[in-house]
């Protein structure tokens, strides 16, 4: 009567927790939560409603809105109908296109080869702790692909103090989502350091921003930083503030590293774990690159490597690092015909298992194999099967990016 469901869900595994209801309940279920209930769905048929953009919109939960105390209305924590929201979507649009992707590949191989350099100089017996090094990377990538600015992480013994900063203000938003209202006013030195975060993550958004404009020719650098300087909304006309220009910063910093290293580090457990798929890539890659290994890939060498993308979409099939998003319907609705969901009501799109029916997958759909995107397959897939970035106005902006850099990596 109090705490309602909380017990059911680890704090520690939320994913897992809710993966194991939804296989003993079904594709839809209910929990109650001392702030609200929230219905989860991950049958496809209910998922194709709830990813109608003109029934269903981006909900911003209580994590995310503790997570606005740091990114605001940037990208990823504004609500759809915030003007910042369009303005910086309209903007950032161009810096995600086919085009700005062959620009990027250059600071994407210098990175990757740091990496390379790193692994290769161990001893075969030393153990590489795989997740840190590939948050190393991809943090490093969109700093230099997005700011001009290089974290330099490999020549770190310690995490960057931004990525510090980060992770302690992610798990504490988080943890102040779980806690009632009375708890949460108890924990006076969790307040002090979470705004001890927020100004960290501050400090380095405004000196990026600083450096941009005091550097001599920096000002016309095509990267995200220059659009978010000098772009204008055609809509309305107005360019962004510098207050959501630092948002936007901590955004990317925040949202376009820390998922795609959990790709990287699933992908990698996955062909180890599938010696035959990892000779298969080897031998893909070899076609691909040639015998010249020191050369740096060309874009369209990057573009051969087809089955390493497979295997780059099936771990995401089967580990989507960003698992769940949250929708509201704009009015009382109607799920499957008959499970009622109240205006603004929490609705909960499941991603590892939609991605788990046998229905669209087949009797495999438990198991790793990049064939489930073979390109047959993949173009035969139902609308809304396969939802790792998201859906509709609100999907990752930055898919592409985090596509092409997981494939060079």
């Amino acid at each position: 009567p109090v705490v309602g469901n909380l017990t059911d869900i680890d704090a520690e595994t939320p994913i897992l927790s809710l993966m194991e209801l939804a296989r003993q309940y079904g594709p839809i279920f209910q929990l109650t939560f001392p702030r609200g209930e929230m219905v989860v769905v991950s049958g496809l048929d209910l998922v194709n409603e709830v990813c109608d953009d003109q029934r269903f919109d981006k909900l911003i939960t209580m994590g995310l809105q503790n997570v606005r105390a740091f990114a605001g209305d940037g990208l990823f924590t504004a609500w759809t109908q915030e003007p910042n929201w369009g303005k910086a979507h309209t903007i950032l649009l161009p810096t995600f296109s086919q085009r700005a992707m062959r620009g990027y590949l250059p600071q994407m191989v210098d990175l990757a080869r740091q990496l390379c350099d790193r692994w290769g100089r161990l001893n075969p017996d030393e153990e590489i702790d795989v997740a840190s090094d590939m948050t190393r990377l991809t943090l490093d990538t969109i700093g230099l692909c997005g700011f001009n600015y290089r974290f330099n992480s490999f020549y770190r013994d310690e995490p960057h103090p931004f990525v510090t900063a980060m992770v302690s203000a992610l798990a504490e938003s988080q943890a102040k989502a779980r806690r009632l209202p009375a708890q949460d006013r108890l924990l006076i030195l969790a307040h002090r350091q979470f705004q001890e975060d927020i100004s960290t993550m501050n400090d380095l958004a405004d000196r990026l921003v600083r450096e941009r404009r005091e550097g001599a020719g920096q000002a016309e650098i095509d990267d995200l930083l220059g659009h978010m300087l000098t772009g204008v909304d055609k809509a309305t006309g107005e360019s962004l503030d510098d207050l959501n220009i630092r948002y936007q910063i901590i955004t990317f910093l925040v949202a376009g590293h820390e998922t795609t290293s959990g790709l990287l580090s699933f992908a990698i457990y996955a062909l180890l774990k599938h010696p035959a798929v990892l000779a298969r890539a080897y031998e893909e890659v070899d076609g691909a690159l040639g015998a010249d290994l020191e050369a740096d890939p060309t874009n369209e060498q990057v573009a051969r490597l087809r089955y390493v993308g497979q295997i780059i979409k099936e771990a995401l099939r089967l580990w989507p690092t960003a698992p769940a998003f949250t929708r509201y319907p704009y009015e009382d609705t109607v799920l499957g015909g008959q499970y009622a969901v109240a205006q603004r009501g929490t609705v909960v799109k499941l991603t590892p298992i939609l991605h788990r029916d046998p229905a669209v997958w087949g009797d495999d759909a438990e198991e790793f194999a990049p064939e489930h995107f073979a390109p047959e397959r993949e173009q035969a897939l139902p609308p809304n099967a396969y939802k790792p970035f998201g859906t509709g106005q609100r999907a990752c902006i930055g898919r592409q990016f985090a596509m092409q850099e997981a494939i060079l990596a």
